[in-house]
C-alpha cells in the first residue's frame, strides 16, 4: 500500500544529482524557498540554478511559509510542480492555486486532534495534505496515532522527524512519507549514504 516518498530540504547540486540518478528515486523532492530560519533555505539565485535540471519523473516542491506576493511572483516560472504551504488560510490557498495554476500541498502542524481536523478546511482545495510537527525546520516528532481519524480517501503526506528505521512501519499505511532531518549528517548537510539506504529500503517494501 506504500504511496510514495519525498526527500525535503535539498540545497546543493551534488545531492540533487545523486537523487535524480538513483536507481530507486523518490517521488518528490522539496526545496525550502522562503523560510530563511531553516539551514536548508536556498536563496533565489542559487535555487534558480539548482532547479535547471532534467527532473525526470520526480515532482519538485517549493516549500513556502506564509508566502507574500513578491516571492510568489519571483518563483512562478521556476521548475516546480507543487507549492507546499505552511500558515496559509484556505481562502489564500485557493487564491494561490488558481492564480499560479499549481498543485498545492497544505502543511498542517500537529500537536493535538484539533490540529488534525483542520484538514477538513483544505480537503477540497489541496491536492495533498501534509501532517507535520510544530517544529518546522527543527525535525520534531508528533503522535502519528492522532491521524487515525483521517479518512483513507484523503491524499496525505506525513512528516515529523521520521527515521530511516521507521520506514517499515509505514508499509501498510496510505501515506506519502516526507523525510529530511534524518537524512543529514552532524553538520546538517544531506548524507548521500543515508539517502541511498532510505531509497533502497523503501523500494523493497
Amino acid at each position: 500500500m506504500k504511496k510514495g516518498i519525498k526527500i525535503c530540504g535539498v540545497s546543493d547540486p551534488k545531492t540533487l544529482n545523486y537523487i535524480l540518478n538513483h536507481p530507486n528515486p523518490p517521488n518528490f523532492i522539496g526545496f525550502i524557498t522562503n523560510y530563511t530560519k531553516s539551514k536548508r533555505f536556498v536563496e533565489y539565485k542559487k535555487l534558480k540554478e539548482l532547479l535547471n535540471v532534467n527532473k525526470k519523473e520526480i515532482k519538485f516542491i517549493s516549500v513556502l511559509v506564509d508566502p507574500n506576493d513578491e516571492i510568489l511572483e519571483k518563483i512562478k516560472n521556476l521548475n516546480f510542480d507543487y507549492y507546499q504551504l505552511y500558515d496559509v488560510d484556505p481562502e489564500r490557498t485557493k487564491e494561490i492555486k488558481i492564480k499560479y495554476g499549481i498543485k498545492i500541498i497544505t502543511a498542517l502542524t500537529v500537536s493535538g486532534k484539533v490540529d488534525v481536523i483542520k484538514y477538513k478546511n483544505y480537503s477540497e482545495i489541496s491536492d495533498i495534505i501534509l501532517f507535520d510537527s510544530k517544529g518546522y525546520h527543527k525535525s520534531e516528532s508528533f503522535d502519528h496515532n492522532l491521524l487515525d481519524i483521517v479518512p483513507n480517501e484523503l491524499n496525505k503526506m506525513i512528516a515529523g522527524n521520521i527515521q530511516i528505521d521507521d520506514i517499515s512501519n509505514f508499509k501498510n499505511k496510505d501515506f506519502i512519507i516526507d523525510m529530511s532531518g534524518s537524512l543529514e549528517d552532524d553538520n546538517g548537510k544531506k548524507d548521500i549514504n543515508k539517502i541511498d539506504k532510505l531509497l533502497n529500503l523503501f523500494a523493497k517494501l
